[in-house]
This record gives structure tokens, C-alpha cells and sequence, in this order.
């Protein structure tokens, strides 16, 4: 499990993160939502270890995360950030080969290229393998990044903002393999959403942030409900069931 215990992050005299403590449950996906600027992005970032906090600990399997020693905690835990940008021209597979460095050092062996083919294959990627990132599609190329951190096999994907810039087939495709991850493979994982209709319908958990401050935190139907994301956006958002999920009519509030 990682657990968050009293979380706080200020840049400059600027409080984004105040005060936070979430458990995050294994075997589930778990997404933070909630308003530009509410602090979701940093968060992310200090489970990951790409920033330090200023207060409280991030705890995994009760272990505080800045004692981990790197290829350890890469063991354990993947991050996918929101910008993925590389000045380096790579065909997928040697992306997805990236994956496997806590393990090969960039030395692959049999078990590493197994591993990458399966997450190749996971991600519907085989026919355009050998392609540059630089010829991909968003959506392309967005599934190759996501390849790569399934190919690192960590027990927590973290993903920040994973949707941006996708259309609404890639972003179906993206949120139904990442739903495939927890539910055959086992995986915990934690995503910084904007739809809060994608968090509706393919989250088990939510944590809502605003100003830096969790304001609600909870099993998805006790998020997505009017009167909390009343609380969480300052609008009047009707909720409508629709094939057994919940629907959000933000567009028309």
C-alpha cells in the first residue's frame, strides 16, 4: 500500500499542496480530480519521488520512499509524467526497451525482451514496432510510452494526465487498458484525470483536490454525486445513471 501522511508542498511562500494524507489501495485505480491549479500534478509527483516535500512522508509497504534506493523503488513503482517529450529518435521498441533498465542496466536478456514483447503486444503496438515515435499518431504514441511502464512491471502505475491531448477513441482505449491492468494483471493504478466522466466510469476510488487541500475522498458513486462536486468545482453538475454508470452533465451547468 502507499499511504500519504500529512503531505505539504509550497513553492516559493505559495502553498499547492497543504496538509494531505490519502491511502492509496492496492489492486484498484485510483484517480485525482478536482480544478486547475488544486495541486493534482504535485502530488503525483511527490508519490513519485520526482519532487521532495517540505512536510509529512509518502510510505510504501510502510517504508518511508525517500529511504529506497532507486532501482528498488523503480521495482515497485512507474510514472508516466504529462510531458513526454524526447530529443532522442527511437522506434517504439526501443521506447518500450527503456522499461526494463531498473532490471537490465540497457543490457536486455531473454527475460527482458519477453517482457517487452508482452507489453507490445498489450498495447496492440506488433504491426508498427519498428516505427519512430516521430511518425506516430498522439494516440500512437501515448500507447508506447504507456507500453514502456508496462514493461518496467511495477506493482503502481503512476499516470499524470495520461488523456491530454487525445481524442475521444484514444482515450477510451487508453482508460479501458489501464482498467484491463488492475483487473487481469493485478496493478495498482493512480491517474491525475480532468474528465471527471472517465474517473466516473473506470475509477474504484477518487480523491478530489482543491487549493492544495483534499476536499473529498471516497468510492467513486460517493464522488459523483451533485452535491460533492458542487463542493469540488463551484457548479451545479447534474448526474445522470446511464447503462449502470454515472454521467456527469457538466457541458450544460
Amino acid at each position: 500500500m502507499i499511504q500519504v501522511k500529512e503531505l505539504s508542498k509550497y513553492f516559493g511562500k505559495k502553498p499547492v499542496i497543504q496538509d494531505v494524507s490519502v491511502d492509496v489501495a492496492p489492486g484498484k485505480i485510483t484517480s485525482f480530480i478536482g480544478p486547475n491549479g488544486a495541486g493534482k500534478s504535485t502530488l503525483l509527483s511527490m508519490v513519485s519521488r520526482l519532487l521532495n516535500a517540505d512536510t509529512g512522508e509518502v510510505l510504501l509497504d510502510k517504508s518511508d520512499v525517500r529511504r529506497w534506493k532507486s532501482d528498488d523503488f523503480a521495482k515497485r513503482v512507474s510514472i508516466l509524467k504529462q510531458s513526454n517529450y524526447m530529443n532522442v529518435r527511437l522506434t517504439i521498441r526501443e521506447l518500450v526497451s527503456f522499461g526494463r533498465f531498473p532490471y537490465s542496466k540497457g543490457n536486455l536478456k531473454h527475460e527482458d525482451e519477453l517482457k517487452v514483447d508482452e507489453a507490445i503486444q498489450y498495447m496492440n503496438l506488433e504491426d508498427i514496432q519498428h516505427n519512430y515515435l516521430d511518425e506516430l499518431s498522439g494516440g500512437q504514441r501515448q500507447r508506447a510510452f504507456i507500453a514502456m511502464v508496462i514493461a518496467q512491471d511495477t506493482d503502481y502505475i503512476l499516470l499524470d494526465e495520461p488523456l491530454n491531448n487525445l481524442d475521444m477513441k484514444h482515450s477510451v482505449q487508453i482508460m479501458k487498458i489501464l482498467r484491463k491492468l488492475v483487473d487481469e494483471l493485478g496493478k495498482t493504478v493512480v491517474i491525475v484525470l480532468h474528465d471527471i466522466n472517465f474517473a466516473s466510469v473506470y475509477s474504484d476510488h477518487i480523491v478530489a483536490l482543491k487549493n492544495g487541500r483534499v476536499v473529498k475522498n471516497g468510492p467513486t458513486n460517493d464522488i459523483i454525486n451533485s452535491d460533492a462536486l458542487k463542493e469540488i468545482y463551484d457548479m451545479d453538475i447534474p448526474v445522470q445513471e446511464q447503462n449502470g454508470c454515472r454521467i456527469c452533465v457538466y457541458f450544460n451547468s
